[in-house]
């Protein structure tokens, strides 16, 4: 009896639309498992870093823009700090959350993509990230203007927060940094 061996092509899952967009090899990931390690974000999740690598690489589908973990993320760059590879991490969950909104992917619990959006506009405007503002839109566009209220003269006093814009940052770079972002869309 012969047995025929048919070659398939077979769905490559997302790696192949995150790694290009996030300009990552993720075949290079050994699972060492440093990124999760230092991951702030990590315990708030039911993913880690470690865990959405592998899983990209071993085929994973549009189930993976669900996970809470990539809007969780604080592509604070830790994990590509720890990484002996060098794989940036941060990079891999912003193209998540692209192709998460992209596709439609059911939304993660809360308003993450709105604070996002809100956070990005403040970076864009001002060059640099402006808490105030910030906070005050997300809190009226999620209609709780109240909610952690008695914190913001503790923020303020300690200096965890300014009540003026910030100043000092080079405008014309953020704008073209944004305006070759919205290109590359």
């Amino acid at each position: 009896m012969t047995i025929k061996i048919k070659k398939q092509t077979q769905e490559k899952g997302l790696i192949g639309a995150v790694q290009e967009p996030a300009e990552v090899d993720l075949s290079l990931c050994y699972q060492c498992r440093k990124c999760s390690s230092g991951c702030p974000a990590a315990r708030y999740s039911t993913m880690t870093p470690s865990e959405i690598i592998r899983r990209l690489q071993l085929g994973a589908g549009n189930e993976l823009l669900q996970s809470d973990f990539i809007w969780l993320c604080l592509s604070c760059e830790t994990c590509y700090a720890r990484c002996p590879m060098q794989i940036n991490v941060a990079a891999v969950m912003d193209a998540l959350r692209t192709l998460s909104l992209a596709r439609g992917a059911a939304p993660p619990k809360g308003n993450m993509p709105l604070f996002n959006r809100l956070f990005l506009d403040m970076v864009r405007r001002f060059g640099r990230a402006y808490d105030l503002p910030t906070i005050a839109l997300y809190k009226l566009r999620i209609g709780n203007l109240s909610q952690d209220m008695e914190k913001i003269p503790t923020m303020l006093r300690k200096g965890k927060m300014a009540v003026l814009p910030p100043s000092g940052a080079d405008k014309k770079t953020v704008r073209r940094v944004f305006q070759a972002r919205g290109a590359k869309k």
